[in-house]
């Protein structure tokens, strides 16, 4: 649906017709992450879980030798940067990992596809785009074995640790369109039957419009919720407001933003469930899920994850992640500074799982948003998945009907990517006017972090929106 001439077809289509192309969409996903060997995917994934720290070592070791073989002699990008500093006379062992560079963003970012082994037809693997946190838009390639390792890790270490499973009736908050942003009347949902998922939109929870949400997590039997955790906490302040009791989940499950203890304690409260955070990212060289002890175990399969504590700030042992992906060796990203920060532990944990804890995550702190009529709107990169030809930018809020956007342009910028910006952020926010500001660099916080989202609004009329006032009304 990222592609506006198909987006504006569905948009026409009625809801039957969504329907479909959502569940004929789900069905080819499907058959990208799950296939006749995935319950034994994760069955292997479960029995792994009680592995001693040994044996995890043995096991990283002899996959990291054969990541970083592959990358020094059949990834382009690699390969080169190899030669290259064997001409300059350099001998140090591609076979260690503490001799390669860390790999920035804007590398990657730059040209992607040197990034795929020789031996890859990228046309045959599951292309994705994402910008992250810093709005900079990334393309990446995985195999149908990656993604069906990495879909079955998820469902052991976040699903089944909860009690719920893939063929449950579930509901996620993510960043698709899956309806106009202007549309005041339900759904505002579309069912997906190829994943057994009802896709709610994050950009419609209004006050006055999130009844209607209610409504459909019961009408359709929802057993359990994934999203944003803004999305979560906004439908569970108005279920509390309106007392709703007929909705009980047995879990929520929070991504792609950080879970505070006032979000958990309401969420929890209004939905009478247990909420659980998960750590990961598209570029999978890392990933995290939370055990009932509110520990978040690492997934040692997918990658390892090094602290780099120097020029911090934040406290002892705390730093930027440099992850090297384990799971995805025909796109192997090696030492790369993902954009998170954090600490890890070598505690045992309650629950007697080996695996090892993510002690704090202190990154993926971005502001919401929010429209004229009080919607929150927690995740703006969707906005940036396309070739705007912007190395970063930020959005700043500082009233309702007004938002600011720094960027820095990227060779290729034309007037036409300013056009497409304006309208992506429209499409979520509604009738703002924005504001573009072109900057040589985004600056960043005190302690050298970027905050791709930033809300200035004031205090009171964030209470005002939080206690459930329409702000656009007259009081």
């Amino acid at each position: 649906m990222r592609n506006d001439p198909l987006l504006k077809l569905y948009y026409r289509l009625p809801l039957a017709g969504r329907t479909l192309a959502a569940s004929a969409r789900g069905l080819y996903l499907r058959s990208w992450r799950y296939g006749a060997d995935t319950d034994q995917l994760v069955e292997d994934a479960i029995n792994r879980e009680s592995w001693s720290a040994k044996s995890w070592e043995n096991w990283q070791g002899d996959q990291l030798a054969l990541v970083l073989r592959r990358a020094a002699l059949q990834v382009p990008h690699y390969r080169e940067m190899w030669a290259t500093r064997r001409r300059n006379g350099d001998t140090a062992s591609f076979e260690e990992l503490a001799n390669w560079p860390i790999l920035e963003k804007e590398t990657l970012r730059q040209n992607p596809s040197c990034f795929v082994a020789d031996d890859c037809n990228p046309r045959r693997m599951f292309r994705e785009h994402t910008s992250g946190t810093s709005a900079k838009p990334l393309e990446l390639w995985w195999s149908r074995s990656t993604v069906r390792q990495w879909y079955a890790i998820f469902e052991a270490r976040s699903r089944r640790w909860y009690g719920v499973s893939r063929h449950d009736r579930w509901g996620i908050f993510g960043g698709q369109l899956v309806t106009q942003i202007e549309q005041r009347q339900p759904p505002f949902w579309v069912w997906n039957a190829g994943l057994n998922q009802l896709y709610l939109s994050t950009y419609h929870l209004a006050p006055d419009l999130i009844p209607a949400y209610l409504d459909a997590l019961s009408s359709y039997r929802i057993t359990y919720l994934v999203g944003y955790t803004s999305a979560l906490y906004a439908l569970a302040l108005e279920a509390l407001r309106l007392e709703r009791n007929d909705i009980q989940l047995k879990v929520i499950i929070t991504n792609a933003e950080p879970l505070f203890d006032y979000q958990r304690k309401t969420i929890a409260e209004a939905f009478r469930c247990s909420v659980h955070q998960t750590y990961g990212m598209a570029e999978l060289v890392g990933g995290a899920g939370e055990c009932s002890f509110g520990n978040l175990h690492c997934w040692p399969e997918v990658g390892i994850i090094e602290v780099d504590a120097t020029n911090t700030s934040d406290g002892p042992n705390v730093g930027d992640f440099i992850c090297t992906g384990l799971l995805n060796a025909d796109m192997p990203l090696i030492r790369y500074r993902v954009g998170d920060r954090g600490s890890l532990s070598n505690e045992s944990c309650a629950c007697g799982r080996t695996l090892p804890i993510m002690r704090s995550l202190q990154g993926r702190i971005d502001d919401v948003l929010y429209t004229t009529d009080g919607r929150p709107i927690g995740r703006l990169d969707p906005v940036f998945k396309g070739n705007l030809h912007i190395r970063e930018a930020q959005i700043i809020q500082e009233t309702l009907k007004q938002i600011r956007v720094r960027f820095v342009r990227a060779p290729g910028y034309s007037p036409q990517s300013a056009n497409s910006l304006v309208r992506e952020l429209k499409k979520r926010l509604g009738p703002v006017e924005v504001v573009l500001e072109e900057v040589t660099k985004v600056p960043r916080t005190a302690n050298g972090k970027f905050r791709a989202v930033v809300c200035n609004l004031p205090t009171g009329l964030l209470m005002q929106i939080g206690n459930g006032g329409n702000p656009s009304r007259p009081r």
